[in-house]
């Protein structure tokens, strides 16, 4: 455990991209397996050790310490393995020794192989044995939440670094192994051959497009299509399997099992996934080709089981954008206007259902798409792609072939309410933001009521004011939450808005952040909720 908590310790410190792969590359270098394995699925959200919850650990704290003392330390750290690291009892002098180290492969496999009930009663005797950081890395190991400022892609580009490998190439076999990746390691030093997934349903990675930021491109050479506001995914048949991936690699076919069941024709898709805009559920406002807003799309995702009842009212389909593979042949090579050619052969083998095409934007030049953009305010979509007609399908953003160009935000001015502890680096700072809008006039007993929650959008510096702000103008505490009083007014932009019947407000905001601070406005001069009202689609 001592190499895999300095390695954590040093990540969460490194604020440059090169030096935390650096730091992850020398320590898939130096250490063994099997613990480098288990390691770098930690450090790529791989590793799942169900027995072990957050509830339990929370109960062993509180039999070793006073619960007042560690519910306020939880409050002012703001992480609980943080703050069960550093109040745990301190193990006996000479109750540990060199001979007797625990590694990452003896902690994992133990906890694999526990019940919950048993687990917590193993994690203590772990955690005994332990110095404080070592307990911090268990206890971020054992509940998943690393948070040391290291993506999945960069885990995989530092291992591939190390070795002299293809990060695409291990993105390609990833999925296909498991941890802890002794055939991944095989490969990387020498040992075997690369591990080839021919016969498995597994991940590509995702082709990525660039902002296209107040620039033009020439339409005969780019061809546009819409932008749709759902989530991208990639529908995978081989060998009898299919499986659905999100954009981050993660298998979510459990979630949208009619999906995966109407996928039957041997290929690889790449698409957008939505939901019908005939459902019962809030916010279901249809555009003109069927797709509700992501809000309705929302009610499906990070649901392990799924009702009858939900499949009924939030009925999903996939809108294709890209073929990669044509059965076992891969088109990712081909240019976009031949994949696209070959989408359209493949996609009426499909039921109609559950699939169908991304249609083109008919524009003469980009001055026209322009203004076909500016007048495109429907909830399912986000904005134009702009695809060269050349490019093949290669991983990650290649400068020069694919754009976004998302829709012009809207913008609302809105009051703080209410103020939260961040998570990580933030976790001694106020810089989570519930705000609100007005009922009616103030003035006429007009009321606040919150229309989103945001916690981006401003400076380092920034946060520091508001964080002051926060603790000299708290009226009120409920846990980790503050209500302020209501004097500060954010200019808050946002890509949509949708009717909502889990808020008071009756609204929900897409993608809400702060762009300004107006320290220049009174809060009673801030929007009314039927100023919202009207953008919502």
């Amino acid at each position: 455990m001592r190499a895999f908590a300095d390695l954590l310790d040093r990540l969460i410190y490194t604020r440059s991209r090169n030096a935390k792969l650096a730091l992850i590359g020398t320590y898939l270098r130096e250490t063994p397996d099997p613990d480098r394995g288990w390691a770098i699925a930690a450090l790529t959200g791989d590793l799942d050790l169900p027995a072990v919850k957050s509830a339990a650990i929370r109960a062993l704290i509180t039999e070793r310490t006073d619960p007042v003392l560690f519910a306020m330390s939880r409050d002012f750290v703001g992480d609980t393995a943080e703050t069960v690291a550093l109040l745990w009892p301190e193990p006996p002098p000479g109750s540990v020794t060199d001979a007797d180290p625990l590694t990452l492969d003896t902690v994992v496999t133990r906890l694999r192989s526990l019940s919950r009930s048993d687990a917590p009663r193993a994690l203590a005797a772990m955690l005994d044995r332990l110095e404080s950081d070592e307990r911090f890395a268990l206890l971020k190991l054992a509940t998943g939440g690393l948070r040391v400022g290291v993506s999945a892609r960069l885990a995989k580009t530092a291992l591939a670094q190390a070795f002299g490998l293809d990060v695409d190439a291990v993105e390609e076999v990833w999925h296909g192994l498991a941890p802890p990746y002794t055939e991944l390691f095989d490969w990387a030093e020498g040992r075997a051959e690369q591990p080839h997934a021919a016969d498995l349903p597994v991940f590509r990675p995702f082709m990525l497009a660039h902002p296209l930021d107040d620039g033009v491109v020439d339409l005969a050479d780019y061809a546009a299509e819409w932008k749709w506001d759902g989530i991208r995914v990639q529908l995978v048949h081989v060998g009898g399997e299919t499986r659905l991936y999100s954009r981050a690699g993660d298998d979510i076919t459990a979630a949208f099992p009619e999906v995966a069941a109407a996928f039957r024709t041997p290929g690889v898709l790449d698409g957008e996934l939505l939901v019908r805009g005939q459902g019962q559920g809030d916010a279901l406002h249809a555009d003109d080709t069927g797709a509700a807003s992501f809000n309705a799309l929302q009610q499906r995702l990070g649901r392990k089981l799924v009702s009858k009842a939900m499949l009924a009212d939030y009925p999903a389909f996939v809108r294709l954008y890209d073929i990669l593979f044509d059965g076992a042949e891969d088109l990712r090579e081909r240019p976009w206007h031949e994949r696209r050619a070959r989408l359209e052969t493949f996609v009426p083998r499909l039921d109609p259902t559950t699939f169908d095409l991304s249609r083109l934007i008919d524009a003469a030049d980009f001055a026209e798409l322009a203004n076909i953009r500016s007048r495109a305010r429907d909830s399912a979509i986000e904005g134009v792609m702009l695809k060269r007609r050349d490019s093949p399908y290669v991983a990650g953003r290649r400068v020069g072939l694919w754009y976004k160009w998302k829709r012009d935000p809207l913008v609302a001015d809105c009051v703080l309410m209410y103020a939260q502890r961040g998570s990580g680096k933030r976790s001694s700072f106020y810089s989570d933001y519930t705000f609100g809008c007005w009922t009616a006039d103030p003035a006429q007993g007009g009321e606040l009521l919150p229309v989103g929650k945001a916690y981006s959008g401003f400076t380092d510096a920034e946060l520091k004011d508001l964080d002051r702000f926060v603790r000299q103008h708290t009226i009120n505490r409920f846990g980790p939450v503050r209500e302020v009083e209501k004097t500060l007014v954010f200019e808050v932009a946002f890509d949509s808005i949708h009717a909502s019947k889990r808020h008071k407000s009756g609204v929900a905001m897409r993608f809400p952040r702060i762009s300004r601070i107006r320290l220049d406005k009174p809060a009673a001069e801030a929007d009314h909720i039927a100023t919202l009202l009207k953008w919502v689609s």
